[in-house]
């Protein structure tokens, strides 16, 4: 789906994103060329509107180019598919213009006072993908109503997510990782901002705006299919390269006698089960794609599958590591990288489990 250019594009600035641990100025123009970040946005507010299957495809080939890069285009454009639950015209003003970017946190924190005509809110929220590019944070706040927070018929507190414009939040320059530096994934904060009623809303098929497929779709397994392929995509990188590693070492010939067929055995029996449960995912996308009510089963599926697919790339990886000795410890070298991104990008809590 990459076309030769676009490859080196993104190959000549991945040490320079990494030195200044964000997105090149390059790599941003690319994306708002290709409309990466307007991906699940719909064709009426000026986005792709792609399947799901088929751009997870592209996102799987981004992060194999490089998983900065590749969970960066992932996250935003997850946020930027929120368009589909605003009112329509506030979303054709938003997305029609050319840079735009959303992300933040979907951890409920904070609080959202409710007033007559809006909300008051307030809160301090962690890892916004692409902050420093971000047009718009996105959050998720607990209602209060005249001091009291609200609560539904289970007793159960209540939240809703909101969209902030960039001017109204305070950026906390505090992501210092080891991997994944160039994603920027800082904190934010926002202090006593009224947002009126229509920068509110709910990531729920029946809360739809709009009637792409998409928004039929349940945001959590829309969630686990676009991650575990980034994670399927760093992965198959870091087997590439790990295997071109191997070769190089396969030249000694006490190496290559004592455990070549063995180490190349095991990378080829990591890769053929990884191929396995990702041809299966992609398969269970299009199985429940277009469907307005998913079959339970399937998407019960996608969940068990793409943690389980996590969990094996991270054991994998790990154990694997290790063959490519000295080498692979060079901060500079790109397995050390690869597998950096990977192990920064496990802790995300929706897939480590």
């Amino acid at each position: 789906m990459l076309h030769k250019e676009t490859l080196d594009l993104i190959q000549e600035d991945i040490a320079l994103s990494i030195e200044q641990k964000k997105l090149s100025d390059k790599m941003l123009k690319l994306i708002y060329d290709k409309k990466w970040f307007n991906l699940w946005v719909p064709k009426g507010y000026g986005g792709l509107e792609m399947p799901l299957a088929e751009g997870c495809v592209l996102l799987e080939e981004l992060a194999y180019v490089d998983g900065g890069f590749g969970w960066t285009v992932t996250l935003c454009a997850g946020a930027n598919m929120f368009a589909g639950f605003l009112d329509p015209a506030l979303a054709v003003n938003i997305f029609g213009k050319r840079e735009v970017c959303w992300g933040g946190s979907g951890k409920p924190s904070g609080r959202a006072d409710k007033l007559a005509d809006g909300y008051l809110v307030t809160g301090y929220w962690k890892y916004a993908t692409g902050a420093p590019h971000l047009t718009h944070f996105t959050l998720n706040a607990w209602i209060y109503e005249s001091g009291k927070q609200v609560c539904d018929a289970a007793g159960n507190p209540v939240y809703h997510s909101f969209f902030v414009d960039r001017d109204d939040v305070l950026v906390h320059y505090d992501w210092d990782t080891f991997g994944l530096a160039c994603t920027a994934s800082h904190s934010f904060s926002v202090e006593k901002v009224f947002l009126p009623e229509d920068r509110a809303f709910d990531l729920l098929p029946e809360r739809r705006q709009h009637e792409a497929p998409l928004y039929y779709y349940p945001f959590m397994t829309f969630a686990e299919c676009t991650l575990a392929v980034n994670y399927w995509g760093m992965f198959r990188r870091f087997l590439d390269v790990l295997e071109r590693q191997l070769f190089v070492k396969s030249t000694d010939p006490s190496w290559d006698a004592a455990a070549g067929k063995k180490r190349f055995m095991q990378v080829d029996q990591s890769r053929s089960a990884l191929t396995e449960q990702a041809k299966r995912l992609y398969a269970l996308m299009d199985a429940t794609w277009g469907d307005p009510q998913p079959d339970d089963t399937a998407l019960q599926e996608i969940a068990t599958l793409s943690r389980e697919m996590v969990q094996r790339i991270k054991q994998d990886a790990a154990a694997l590591f290790s063959f490519a000795g000295i080498s692979g410890a060079q901060q500079d070298s790109e397995l050390n990288i690869v597998f950096r991104h990977l192990f920064t990008a496990a802790q995300h809590s929706l897939l480590n489990s």
